[in-house]
This record gives C-alpha cells, sequence and structure tokens, in this order.
C-alpha cells in the first residue's frame, strides 16, 4: 500500500452515494484511493446516535467495483477499528489524507491523529459530508425521527427522582450534531411527593441548523482553539435553549430545577443566576466550578449527582 501514492479517506460517517462519487471524481484522476471503513457501527463517543452512523461497505462496494473496471487508477478499502487511525497514518504512507467531518469526537487538532500527521508532514484537508447546503439540511430532516426515537424522551408532566431528571437531560444532548461535546438539560418543577414534574428540555443546538458545522467546518477547527475555549463554537448552549423554549412555552421559572450534564460555563451561569430558576443540578465540572461559586452569591442552590450507572 505504500507504494501507490495514494490518497486516503480515512473512515468516514456516513455519506450519500452522490457525495460519495463526487469525492471520487475530483481525487481518482490524481491517483488511487484508498477508502477507510470503521469496523463500527458508530463514530467512537457517539454510539447508538443515528447521525454520527459510519459508512458501511455494503454501501461503497458496488461503487467501487464499477469504478474499478473503468478506471486506471483504482479505488481500495481497508478496514480498521478507529482506534487505529493514529498507527495507520504513522506507518503508511500517503500523499493526502481527507477527513469527512463529524467522523470524530472533538476538535481534530487536539486528537492524535492530527499530530501524527503533522509530525510525518503529510497534507490533509477536512471536507463536507455533504454535496451542498440542501444535501445538508435535508439530512437532518431524514434522521430527526430516527434520533427521536433513540433518545426516547418521557412526556412532559411525568414525574421522576434526580436521578431521573439527570439521565433525562443526559438523553436530552442524543439531538445535538455538536462532535465536540454534547450537552443536555431538563427542567422539573418539585412536588409535594419530592419528585419533579418534567417541564421541558433542551441540547446544544447547531445554528443556523444542526448540519451547518458538518457542512461548513466547526469554528474551534477554523480557528484551532484550545479545549474549553469560549469565542469559538456552532451552537446555541443547552441552558440558553432551554430558556427560549421555556419563554416560547411560558412557562413560569420559579420554583424550577435545572438538572443539566455539564456545569454551565461562564457566561451561561451568570445569566442563569438572573433568573427565578431556584436550583442547578449537575453532572460534570466545567471551568474550575466558576458557575458554583456565581449561582450560590446569587441566593440559588447548587449540586453536583453524579448517576450510579456512571459509577459502575
Amino acid at each position: 500500500m505504500n507504494e501507490l501514492g495514494a490518497l486516503f479517506i480515512a473512515a468516514p460517517r456516513e455519506l450519500s452515494d452522490k457525495r460519495f462519487i463526487e469525492l471520487i471524481k475530483v481525487n481518482l484522476p490524481k491517483g488511487h484511493i484508498v477508502l477507510g471503513l470503521a469496523k463500527e457501527d458508530f463514530i467512537d463517543g457517539f454510539e447508538g446516535q443515528p447521525q454520527f452512523k459510519t459508512l458501511q461497505p455494503k454501501n461503497v462496494k458496488s461503487i467501487a467495483e464499477k469504478v474499478n473496471r473503468h478506471s486506471k487508477n483504482k479505488v481500495v478499502t481497508i478496514e480498521y477499528f478507529q482506534r487505529e487511525l493514529k498507527y495507520l497514518l504513522e506507518k503508511l504512507n500517503f500523499r493526502k489524507v481527507l477527513f469527512i467531518n463529524g467522523s470524530w469526537k472533538y476538535a481534530f487538532h487536539t486528537l492524535e491523529p492530527y499530530y501524527a500527521l503533522v509530525n510525518r508532514k503529510t497534507d490533509f484537508e477536512l471536507v463536507t459530508p455533504f454535496t451542498d447546503e440542501t444535501d445538508a439540511k435535508n439530512y437532518a430532516k431524514k434522521v430527526a425521527k430516527e434520533i427521536e426515537q433513540a433518545a426516547d424522551l418521557p412526556q412532559p408532566g411525568s414525574l421522576h427522582n434526580e436521578e431521573s431528571m439527570l439521565t433525562i437531560a443526559d438523553k436530552a444532548r442524543l439531538f445535538s450534531f455538536d462532535y465536540n461535546f454534547q450537552t443536555g438539560a431538563s427542567l422539573g418543577r418539585r412536588t409535594k411527593s419530592g419528585k419533579y414534574s418534567l417541564l421541558t428540555t433542551s441540547h446544544n443546538n447547531v445554528v443556523p441548523y444542526e448540519t451547518y458545522a458538518m457542512h461548513f467546518g466547526a469554528s474551534r477547527e477554523r480557528h484551532h482553539s484550545p479545549p474549553n475555549d469560549l469565542n469559538h463554537y456552532d451552537t446555541v448552549h443547552a441552558e440558553v435553549e432551554l430558556l427560549i423554549e421555556t419563554s416560547k412555552k411560558s412557562i413560569d421559572l420559579k420554583g424550577t430545577t435545572l438538572f443539566i450534564n455539564l456545569l454551565p460555563c461562564p457566561p451561561c451561569s451568570r445569566m442563569l443566576s438572573q433568573t427565578d430558576i431556584t436550583e442547578i443540578v449537575y453532572s460534570e465540572d466545567h471551568s474550575a466550578g466558576y458557575a458554583v461559586k456565581m449561582f450560590e452569591l446569587a441566593g440559588k442552590s447548587v449540586r453536583r449527582v453524579i448517576n450510579q450507572s456512571e459509577l459502575d
């Protein structure tokens, strides 16, 4: 394979036939193509999420065979576990590597494959999984029902204990297309029984539409932002989205509890401190606990609760 001098397409998320053919037409005249295929069904870190399915061999086999019958340059495939990508990039020689946006978790320039490329001075490019904006928008609509079924959120008005409310918040994150980090939130009102009545849920919503960052490239990656950078991101944060939803639905925030899988960032915590939300319950820390102090100074209760499932 080292002798091919090929373009390598690192194992991507799912692509339409049209987009796959488009990539071949653009790149095959320049030389051979090695197409990576993940052995897993989903991008690592996004297991079970329809918007992060991997490209499957059955979806490209017939196209590759047809191309190979009529072209001097060939399309060959290599299957591997996603964790092995770094080693492939270290050991194999490629003239260039293409990465399909949305095919990894976190910002690409913070990952080991990026450093493997830099160390070997291998040319690479991050490209869209879609043919155009219409394709990107239609894809988001197409998988919406699948995501809803995968998340399986309970109906507003249902009663839950605090651990279940955190689980609901964590499930709400599954609606997000943000491949840097998915945040989910749920809002509840405590009843006399001690359980919480579910009012609404939210997630960090990529704007102006969910597949925007996948199509145009994530802002963090375009600006090489460091981890936890608050200047470059593509989403409305889940807690802000929740405030937008409660406003639209005329939900009274007085006496409510916000459950969220990630402690709000400093700007969001300052905003929440000025609301009538009484209590914030979270799972993961953020920004050295800035929000905890902010909420306490604003007279709100704030607690960290870790689901038992996370400890098992």
